[in-house]
Formats: structure tokens, C-alpha cells, sequence
């Protein structure tokens, strides 16, 4: 029940990363702070769509 999905920033909309994570015990959408090369520093980024 995995599901894999991009990490999107919150700052620039920069899609920087690439997640999974499980749909069942997270169904909600995931934030996190992660470092974002365009913006060169921590921000938050949240999941954008499923892949």
C-alpha cells in the first residue's frame, strides 16, 4: 500500500524531491522541512500528486 509521490516547495515551487510513504497509516498530505537548491535553505516542502 505504498505510494510515491514529489515533494513540492512551499517558498519557490520548486519539485525537489522524490517520497514514498504509506497511504494507509499516513493518508493525510506530508510536510516536512527539506533543503531546497533554488532557494538555498531549509523550507517547507509539502506532497504535491500522486505518482
Amino acid at each position: 500500500m505504498r505510494v510515491t509521490f514529489l515533494m513540492k516547495c512551499t517558498v519557490c515551487g520548486e519539485e525537489n524531491y522524490l517520497t514514498e510513504k504509506n497511504k494507509k497509516t499516513t493518508p493525510d498530505r506530508l510536510e516536512q522541512k527539506k533543503f531546497c537548491p533554488k532557494c538555498r535553505k531549509q523550507t517547507p516542502h509539502k506532497e504535491k500528486t500522486k505518482k
